[in-house]
């Protein structure tokens, strides 16, 4: 969790309020779009030279924390 704290920022200043990564305007949905169409890590990190393995863990921490936080409900 300490990663996700330090590495993503949401800040309604800065896209619109939706996460990124520090100091840059990276959105983590991005990150999260690129691993989920099946982009490799050294692709992503070519892609976007100015992040670190880092911060692409925090992007999929962070992802998992929202989703763990999401409340599903059952259609009965």
């Amino acid at each position: 969790m300490k990663t996700v704290e330090t590495r993503i920022v949401v800040d309604s200043q800065i896209c619109s309020g939706k996460p990124v990564i520090r100091g840059t305007r990276i959105l983590v949905r991005n990150i999260l779009g690129m691993i989920a169409g099946g982009y490799p890590l050294e692709r992503i990190l070519q892609t976007y030279p100015e992040l670190t393995r880092e911060d692409v863990q925090a992007a999929l921490e962070y992802a998992a924390d929202v989703i763990d936080e999401e409340q599903v409900l059952s259609r009965v």
